[in-house]
């Protein structure tokens, strides 16, 4: 015989694959951690480094260009207006910064950069923005002695200003960069408004530094806003991550729960043959034997024990036809066969069969039907099995001497229903949900009835769910209970009234004018 080593492929024998298991196991895994991350709040900055940084590179270089054409052009209108050549050599100090600070940027950006890294890396680019950051600051310390001191203070404020917001707008990922490129400058106004006692000196100072403050706030906030939606992002791949790996999970769990329903049809499918045939000769050769076909047993004792061994193999029939059928119902297999019938009649026929045990109890059987009652569209043999499981119920649950009240009638919404109501012993509210499951049976029933599957309401449910009906059960304790089965309004045939034969209207001749 061979032996597998890999994935099952026989479905009745092995229904759970563990050759899975190790990757049960790393999912399971992957699914905690990443639920623990989720849980644990907004990650910390530390933990963007490396995209904050990322982000600074690619906004530098894009704006690469703007810092170095806009220092030529002030120093050339500088130079028209005040004729002095100092500004050139600032021009190109302040170039050969910017340029530096460039070239280390773009070899940032080929560097592979870590969570270790980034951190040597944001010191070396806030250096950069320093020693930009110092040029600013000689030209702030610069003088003009042939124009006039209140147009050259308006135009380095200007000048000042408009490279604070350009430096502030580009370099708001790289915290606190504009605070390490423009405190030089302000310390360089501060110094030379100290010496100078000027009040344009002072004014200039003044609002340069709250200007600074400003620009910095805006940066900060900028930065939270960005850091925010980085971590917005992070949690969005984390929750993708997730529902992959819990799709994964729930592939797998479905697969086995479907190996395992083929398991149990194939099982089903098998053993019903398997226990109907030698069923079928213990219920005949007892039956043949209880009956004394063959002649007198010599030993009464006998006779009893064929009796009984004719009603527990019949116990057991049923047992196994019923789990047949609620099989077939839940695999969706089991088919209607639908024709206009009378629920009246049903319920008159289911009666009538279990007159007899009724009888046997002393129990009581009342009706009361709504004579007029249309057909309905429905399986016939479904519908009687609903109607005599419900009846069954209802003789073997009450005692001795006890009622049963049976209607059938309208729904308030046009459909039917057919009611049946005892005065047993009733079912305890909590108990209710274990009675309508597969095989439940309340604690009262257990001492106090006859012997039962416990698939009849299970299987009246289905059968009702079918027919797009609903099953009701009302029960107190002591106080007995009432069982309603509901067909809808679209089930009930309605006759329609015949029409009236109308005298057919003359045509009309056309005229022409």
């Amino acid at each position: 015989m061979h032996m597998s080593t890999g994935a099952s492929t026989s479905t009745d024998k092995i229904i759970v694959d563990r050759s899975r298991s190790h990757r049960n196991k790393a999912v399971s895994k992957a699914v905690r951690q990443t639920r623990e991350r989720l849980q644990s709040g907004h990650a910390s900055n530390s933990s963007f480094d490396r995209d904050i940084l990322k982000m600074y590179i690619a906004s530098m270089l894009q704006g690469a260009t703007i810092m170095p054409l806009f220092v030529v052009i002030i120093t050339a209108l500088g130079v028209y207006f005040t004729q002095d050549t100092r500004l050139l050599f600032w021009a190109l100090l302040t170039l050969t910064c910017q340029t530096g600070n460039i070239l280390l940027v773009r070899r940032a950006r080929h560097q592979e950069i870590t969570s270790e890294s980034a951190r040597k890396w944001r010191r070396l680019l806030l250096l950069g923005q320093f020693l930009v950051g110092c040029c600013w600051a000689v030209f702030a310390l610069q003088g003009c002695d042939t124009c006039e001191p209140s147009s050259f203070i308006l135009y380095k404020g200007a000048t000042l200003l408009i490279a604070l917001s350009v430096t502030a707008m580009s370099n708001f990922m790289l915290t606190p960069a504009v605070l390490v490129a423009f405190a030089p400058a302000v310390l360089a106004l501060g110094a030379k408004s100290g010496l100078s006692r000027d009040l344009l000196e002072i004014s200039l100072t003044g609002l340069f530094t709250t200007t600074l403050v400003f620009f910095n706030y805006i940066s900060d906030r900028l930065f939270k806003s960005n850091l925010r939606i980085l971590s917005y992002q992070s949690e969005k791949d984390d929750l993708i991550a997730e529902l992959e790996v819990a799709k994964s999970m729930s592939d797998e769990a479905r697969r086995r729960a479907e190996e395992a329903n083929l398991a149990k049809s194939r099982f089903l499918a098998s053993m019903s043959h398997e226990l109907r045939t030698p069923l079928n000769a213990i219920l005949g050769f007892s039956e043949v034997m209880s009956a004394e076909v063959m002649g007198p047993l010599a030993n009464p004792t006998y006779k009893e024990y064929a009796g009984d061994i004719h009603r527990s193999g019949q116990h057991l029939l049923d047992l196994i036809n019923e789990i047949l059928d609620l099989s077939r119902i839940e695999a969706g297999k089991y088919e209607l066969s639908e024709e206009a019938i009378s629920l009246l009649d049903i319920t008159e026929d289911c009666i009538g069969m279990v007159q007899l045990r009724a009888r046997a109890k002393n129990i009581a059987i009342s009706d009361q039907f709504e004579r007029q009652l249309p057909a309905i569209w429905a399986d016939e043999k479904s519908m009687r099995q609903v109607v005599l499981n419900l009846l069954s119920n209802a003789v073997k649950f009450t005692p001795q001497g006890g009622e049963i009240h049976v209607k059938v009638g309208w729904t308030a919404g046009g459909g039917q229903y057919i009611s049946i109501k005892d005065n047993g012993p009733g079912i305890p509210e909590e108990e209710i949900p274990v009675v309508l499951s597969a095989f439940g049976q309340g604690s009262i029933a257990i001492k106090s009835a006859e012997q039962g599957t416990g698939l009849g309401l299970p299987i009246v449910q289905a059968i009702l769910a079918k027919h797009d009906g609903q099953f009701l059960l009302k029960s107190k304790l002591r106080e007995g209970t009432e069982v309603i089965a509901i067909l809808p309004a679209k089930r009930v045939l309605q006759s329609l009234p015949a029409v009236e034969e109308a005298q057919a209207v003359a045509r009309k001749r056309k005229s022409f004018a």
